[in-house]
């Protein structure tokens, strides 16, 4: 693990991040009034949250539901995923105070909470008799948790990563997935399953710049091929030959099987994409099955087939994440937003949300109970137990073939990851794109990633 950083040393780090791609936004959702704070009836909550399917139905179900039930009306602004991160870190770093809940994942959980900048949950969740925090999945607990065991989000859905194909495609090619493929046979099915006459890609993969949109799979590949980020001691290993591979491969797989547009293709366009029939394979978040599923929303609908995340040198590969519900300190409305939390992120919103807008919706990963809700379990035949595995085998300890110096499986866990990651990945994109080349892209990360070791060496 890294050396203890001072408080200092982390905003400088975060407000590098912030600095990057940062984009003035427009918000989404529902919501009026005036803040007037407190806990009661007549108040009114800030909330930023990420544009995912799943977010999307809790700003719909908000105001008749929770609004109707406590009096507290919510804000929302939904934002697409890399403005998210920026405006987030930027409101909650800066000590903004512009929102009273936000949605953070489990890379920053825990160095926002070693910076003193959220609410621990944990004594607002052990007091709440009806929010059962036993109940929450481990994995998920110990990924927003700080070094002092406390939770600092509360995990409004987890997931892991896996390799979703059409059947129907696979079986008019006369192919048969198994149950854990490795890369080399994804690529062999790409190129025999790919038909650009029917607009139809052999695989979706995420170009898309971002360290959580294209280096959030592409990690989990180069960990599997036996590169890492860094060395145990922080030696950058980012033009090692591993990392090199893994990348090229990636890259060529994308260039030559993937989806039209892929250097703009994040995680809603390749969602639009597969569930639109225009994909054979797409290799992505474990949630993603649920809107899939939707045959409101999805043309592949019982058509698609789940497999574990592609391996090449180790035996599992998925990642481990959770999109949660945090409160930052600079709120005035604590136990209002509290409320919501517990709500949103609790039991009995995953029932509102299964009988009101479809089974399959519901925002899973989080919670052991929620597999044992027999509706649940049947509109999530094809998918629910191997989410439910992939996350168990997720190891953000050990992600790959040597040990690493900071926890994260697609990420390293450090601040500065923010802006390494986000910066190589807009080479690896221009990659992609066929504007610059992977060796190029590498060795300037490279040059990065040793900036970064000089402060943990």
């Amino acid at each position: 693990m890294s050396r203890t950083r001072s408080p200092r040393r982390l905003r400088g780090a975060l407000a590098v991040a912030v600095a990057v791609g940062l984009t003035t936004t427009a918000c989404s959702g529902a919501g009026g009034g005036s803040s007037t704070g407190g806990a009661g009836g007549g108040k009114t909550l800030t909330v930023l949250m990420v544009g995912n399917p799943q977010m999307e139905d809790l700003a719909k179900v908000t105001a008749d539901n929770f609004t109707k039930q406590t009096g507290i009306t919510v804000r929302f602004t939904i934002l697409p995923e890399n403005e998210l991160r920026d405006k987030v870190t930027q409101d909650v770093a800066t000590q903004g105070g512009q929102y009273d809940v936000a949605t953070i994942g489990a890379y920053e959980a825990p160095i926002w909470a070693k910076n003193g900048w959220l609410h621990e949950l944990s004594s607002y969740a052990d007091s709440d008799s009806g929010y059962d925090k036993a109940d929450l999945l481990k994995p998920m607990v110990a990924s927003l948790s700080g070094e002092d065991g406390k939770l600092y989000a509360a995990p409004f859905y987890g997931e892991s990563s896996f390799l979703m194909y059409n059947k129907e495609l696979f079986a008019a090619k006369g192919l048969t997935m198994p149950e854990r493929p490795t890369w080399q046979q994804v690529a062999q099915f790409a190129a025999k399953l790919d038909d650009k006459k029917a607009g139809v890609a052999g695989i979706c993969l995420r170009g898309l710049p971002g360290w959580g949109e294209l280096f959030a799979p592409l990690t989990t590949v180069v960990n599997t091929f036996g590169g890492t980020w860094f060395e145990k001691d922080w030696t950058p290993k980012v033009n090692a030959p591993e990392f090199t591979e893994a990348t090229k491969f990636y890259v060529d797989l994308i260039r030559g099987h993937g989806e039209a547009g892929a250097p703009q293709a994040g995680f809603t366009e390749c969602l639009n994409t597969f569930g639109q029939g225009k994909a054979a394979m797409w290799y992505d978040a474990t949630s993603a099955a649920g809107t899939l599923e939707d045959k409101n929303a999805s043309k592949v609908a019982g058509k698609v087939g789940y497999a574990y995340a592609p391996v090449n040198k180790t035996k599992s590969s998925g990642w481990l994440w959770a999109w949660a519900l945090a409160m930052p300190k600079t709120t005035k409305n604590a136990d209002a937003a509290w409320k919501f939390i517990s709500w949103a992120t609790g039991k009995e919103y995953e029932k509102l949300v299964g009988s009101s807008l479809g089974w399959s919706r519901v925002p899973a990963g989080k919670r052991q109970s929620t597999y044992e809700i027999p509706e649940y379990r049947q509109s999530a035949t094809a998918f629910a137990d191997l989410t439910l595995k992939s996350i168990q085998e997720a190891d953000p300890v050990n992600p790959g073939v040597q040990p690493r110096p900071a926890l994260g499986v697609q990420f390293v866990g450090i601040p500065e990851f923010a802006d390494l990651g986000t910066k190589v990945s807009q080479e690896v994109s221009a990659a992609i794109a066929g504007s610059t080349t992977v060796d190029k892209a590498l060795a300037d990360g490279q040059r990065l990633a040793e900036d970064v070791a000089k402060e943990y060496r």
